[in-house]
Protein backbone atom coordinates (compact mmCIF):
# COMPACT_ATOMS: atom_id res chain seq x y z
CA UNK A 1 0.00 0.00 0.00
CA UNK A 2 1.01 3.55 -0.62
CA UNK A 3 1.47 6.03 2.25
CA UNK A 4 -1.90 6.79 3.76
CA UNK A 5 -3.10 3.22 3.29
CA UNK A 6 -4.56 3.67 -0.19
CA UNK A 7 -4.58 0.73 -2.52
CA UNK A 8 -2.39 0.68 -5.62
CA UNK A 9 -4.83 -1.35 -7.68
CA UNK A 10 -6.59 1.69 -9.11
CA UNK A 11 -9.52 1.75 -6.70
CA UNK A 12 -9.31 5.43 -5.87
CA UNK A 13 -10.46 6.40 -2.41
CA UNK A 14 -10.72 2.83 -1.09
CA UNK A 15 -8.59 1.87 1.87
CA UNK A 16 -7.14 -1.45 2.95
CA UNK A 17 -9.17 -3.00 5.73
CA UNK A 18 -9.18 -6.44 7.24
CA UNK A 19 -6.58 -9.10 6.79
CA UNK A 20 -4.51 -9.11 3.59
CA UNK A 21 -3.06 -12.16 1.90
CA UNK A 22 0.37 -12.47 0.30
CA UNK A 23 0.10 -13.67 -3.29
CA UNK A 24 2.50 -16.07 -5.01
CA UNK A 25 4.20 -13.05 -6.61
CA UNK A 26 4.79 -11.47 -3.18
CA UNK A 27 2.19 -8.72 -3.58
CA UNK A 28 -0.51 -7.99 -1.03
CA UNK A 29 -3.98 -9.14 -2.04
CA UNK A 30 -7.36 -8.40 -0.56
CA UNK A 31 -9.73 -11.19 0.27
CA UNK A 32 -12.57 -11.46 -2.21
CA UNK A 33 -15.46 -9.14 -1.28
CA UNK A 34 -17.86 -12.07 -1.11
CA UNK A 35 -16.07 -13.52 1.92
CA UNK A 36 -16.07 -10.35 4.01
CA UNK A 37 -19.62 -10.63 5.32
CA UNK A 38 -20.49 -14.11 4.21
CA UNK A 39 -21.87 -17.02 6.16
CA UNK A 40 -19.10 -19.40 7.21
CA UNK A 41 -18.59 -22.40 4.92
CA UNK A 42 -19.96 -25.82 5.84
CA UNK A 43 -17.86 -27.44 8.55
CA UNK A 44 -16.56 -24.16 9.96
CA UNK A 45 -17.68 -23.19 13.45
CA UNK A 46 -20.59 -20.77 13.45
CA UNK A 47 -19.95 -19.82 17.06
CA UNK A 48 -19.10 -16.30 18.08
CA UNK A 49 -15.38 -16.00 18.83
CA UNK A 50 -16.06 -13.97 21.98
CA UNK A 51 -18.98 -15.64 23.75
CA UNK A 52 -18.73 -19.03 21.97
CA UNK A 53 -22.50 -19.23 21.59
CA UNK A 54 -23.93 -20.36 18.31
CA UNK A 55 -25.60 -17.37 16.72
CA UNK A 56 -26.61 -16.00 13.37
CA UNK A 57 -23.18 -14.66 12.62
CA UNK A 58 -23.25 -11.97 9.98
CA UNK A 59 -20.06 -10.04 10.63
CA UNK A 60 -16.39 -10.82 11.05
CA UNK A 61 -13.81 -8.90 13.02
CA UNK A 62 -11.78 -6.75 10.65
CA UNK A 63 -8.62 -7.38 12.69
CA UNK A 64 -8.63 -11.19 13.10
CA UNK A 65 -11.41 -12.31 10.69
CA UNK A 66 -13.16 -14.31 13.44
CA UNK A 67 -16.95 -14.34 13.36
CA UNK A 68 -18.65 -12.14 15.96
CA UNK A 69 -22.29 -12.08 17.04
CA UNK A 70 -24.20 -8.82 17.24
CA UNK A 71 -24.01 -8.70 21.05
CA UNK A 72 -20.22 -9.06 21.14
CA UNK A 73 -19.24 -6.92 18.15
CA UNK A 74 -17.75 -3.52 18.82
CA UNK A 75 -17.61 -0.59 16.42
CA UNK A 76 -14.37 1.38 16.47
CA UNK A 77 -15.19 5.02 17.17
CA UNK A 78 -12.22 6.15 15.06
CA UNK A 79 -12.41 4.12 11.81
CA UNK A 80 -15.94 2.62 12.16
CA UNK A 81 -14.86 -0.99 11.62
CA UNK A 82 -16.33 -4.01 13.40
CA UNK A 83 -14.01 -5.67 15.90
CA UNK A 84 -14.24 -8.40 18.53
CA UNK A 85 -13.49 -7.88 22.22
CA UNK A 86 -9.97 -9.31 21.83
CA UNK A 87 -9.03 -6.91 19.03
CA UNK A 88 -10.34 -3.73 20.63
CA UNK A 89 -9.86 -1.69 23.76
CA UNK A 90 -12.14 0.71 25.57
CA UNK A 91 -10.65 4.11 26.33
CA UNK A 92 -12.20 5.61 29.46
CA UNK A 93 -10.94 9.14 28.83
CA UNK A 94 -12.38 12.60 29.42
CA UNK A 95 -14.84 12.22 26.55
CA UNK A 96 -16.38 9.06 28.00
CA UNK A 97 -16.09 5.51 26.72
CA UNK A 98 -14.52 5.12 23.29
CA UNK A 99 -14.05 1.77 21.58
CA UNK A 100 -10.80 1.63 19.62
CA UNK A 101 -9.59 -1.20 17.40
CA UNK A 102 -5.98 -2.29 17.86
CA UNK A 103 -4.99 -0.36 14.74
CA UNK A 104 -6.41 2.94 15.99
CA UNK A 105 -5.47 2.50 19.65
CA UNK A 106 -1.76 2.92 18.90
CA UNK A 107 -2.46 6.46 17.65
CA UNK A 108 -4.61 7.45 20.65
CA UNK A 109 -1.96 7.85 23.35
Amino acid sequence: PEPGGEAQDGSAGRRWSGQLLIGHDGKLLRRPAATEKAVPPVGVSKACSSCVRTADVKEACTQCDQFVCQNCSRLCSCCNTVTCSLCSTIDYGDVGEQVLCNGCSIFQV
